[in-house]
């Protein structure tokens, strides 16, 4: 029997919670493409990816999220920690700006 979106999810959600981003981007990968209209899976991709390391696919990933919904201040926050462990913080700034001004004034 095939594995449901609903449980691959659930699946790659535990390996993240057990510490191993890196399997759990790969569970996530083939649904991502097979869906990639699927907020929460590119975001639980997303964050297998800063997780482990892949910061330039964590960075295609958030910004997906914000094509998809561009008031998801989460993702505009998640971008932004991404491009600065990228040392990238020119860019980040205006992501971090972003968040800030739809999340209330906090720039974290």
């Amino acid at each position: 029997m095939e594995e449901s979106t609903y449980d691959t999810y659930n699946r790659a959600r535990m390996f993240m919670e057990l510490g191993d981003p890196i399997y759990a981007a790969q569970i996530l990968e083939p649904v991502v493409e097979n869906e990639p209209g699927s907020r929460s899976m590119l975001e639980l991709l997303g964050r297998a990816y800063f997780h482990s390391a892949q910061l330039n696919k964590a960075e295609s990933a958030f910004r997906s999220l914000i094509e998809l919904d561009p008031v998801d201040n989460w993702a505009h926050i998640a971008l932004a920690r991404t491009l600065e462990r990228q040392s990238r913080h020119e860019e980040a700034a205006t992501y971090r700006r972003m968040y800030a001004v739809m999340s209330g004034g906090s720039l974290d």
